[in-house]
């Protein structure tokens, strides 16, 4: 398979087009949320617990909070909100009573599906058009990027003072 022709560009080009696709994606996630009757935070959660059980893993009320960088009393709230909408339950973790696992409800990734289907439809007609060594290029490029943002995100939020209001 051949690739395309692409245009030329900078990396300054780049970066502007990546930075106005995370501006739409975030505003995207704010629609995508009120569509599934969540917010931006328990939308990102859900997300958390379709990857994990995608894996085959558990994960425990305090591991959902480390991921979302949340407190675990924002937790519960998360908690309660996806328990009462229908997109997860807690249940007592058998290896250690005093841990709470948090479980996608069956139903949960099918309604979120409905919202992201045709978005990811599109995007994989997008991919058609890339060969499959573009398509590593961009694999590692998300992936490099993905550990640079947190690097800064780390270095941001260290610098950052916790009595602000």
């Amino acid at each position: 398979m051949e690739g395309k022709p692409r245009p030329e560009a900078s990396p300054e080009q780049a970066l502007y087009a990546m930075d106005r696709m995370i501006a739409l994606a975030q505003f995207g996630q704010q629609d995508i949320a009120a569509r599934l009757g969540l917010n931006v935070t328990d939308l990102t959660c859900v997300g958390f617990l379709i990857e994990a059980a995608m894996a085959g893993e558990a994960l425990a009320a305090g591991d959902l909070a480390e991921r979302a960088q949340l407190t675990t009393g924002a937790v519960t709230g998360v908690l309660n909100r996806l328990e009462k909408a229908g997109y997860a339950r807690r249940e007592a973790d058998p290896g250690d009573r005093r841990r709470v696992r948090v479980v996608l409800e069956a139903a949960a990734q099918d309604r979120i599906m409905e919202v992201y289907g045709p978005f990811y439809g599109r995007i994989n007609s997008l991919f058609a058009d890339y060969t499959p060594a573009e398509i590593a290029v961009l694999t590692d490029w998300f992936t490099r990027a993905k550990a640079v943002l947190d690097e800064s995100l780390t270095e941001i939020r260290a610098a950052t003072p916790r009595d602000r209001p």
